[in-house]
């Protein structure tokens, strides 16, 4: 606490930083609020539907899930992860349960309630049950290399 005071050469608190410079303490803030000064210097939050996009598309083929893919969090991440395995193929995931506003935006977003949830090439493929079903009918592969 005494060093931040120190580092900062500002006495009280709280400090605003912004890109890792000091923009002041509260009666700065409150005058530049007021002038306007303080709006376009902060960072915008990027829309959920963009933010999603993103994820989606962060890899070729992108698993939402419970857990993370070393340490699945529920029965169905944990079966879906052992599939892929044994697939071979290359995947990145995305633990839901470290963001609740990724995890309700995209079950509205995909029109899909449940996790875990794939995606190839940015398209929803479904959940563990229609992998398996691929699975079962020998499309798994073409469908998770996006053929």
């Amino acid at each position: 606490r005494q060093g931040l005071k120190t580092y900062s050469n500002w006495p009280t608190y709280p400090q605003l930083y912004i890109d890792g410079e000091l923009i002041g303490g509260l009666d700065i803030l409150k005058e530049m609020d007021a002038s306007g000064e303080l709006g376009p210097m902060l960072p915008k939050k990027q829309k959920l539907e963009n933010r999603l996009k993103s994820l989606i598309n962060k890899a070729p083929l992108m698993v939402f899930m419970k857990g993370e893919r070393e340490a699945p969090r529920c029965g169905f991440s944990k079966t879906l992860i052992s599939i892929l395995n044994e697939t071979g193929l290359d995947y990145n995931t995305f633990d839901i349960l470290t963001d609740e506003e990724v995890r309700q935006g995209l079950k509205s977003y995909s029109n899909w309630p449940t996790y875990p949830q794939i995606y190839v090439k940015g398209e929803l493929i479904g959940g563990l049950d229609i992998i398996k079903e691929l699975q079962a009918s020998g499309e798994l592969m073409g469908t998770l290399k996006g053929e």
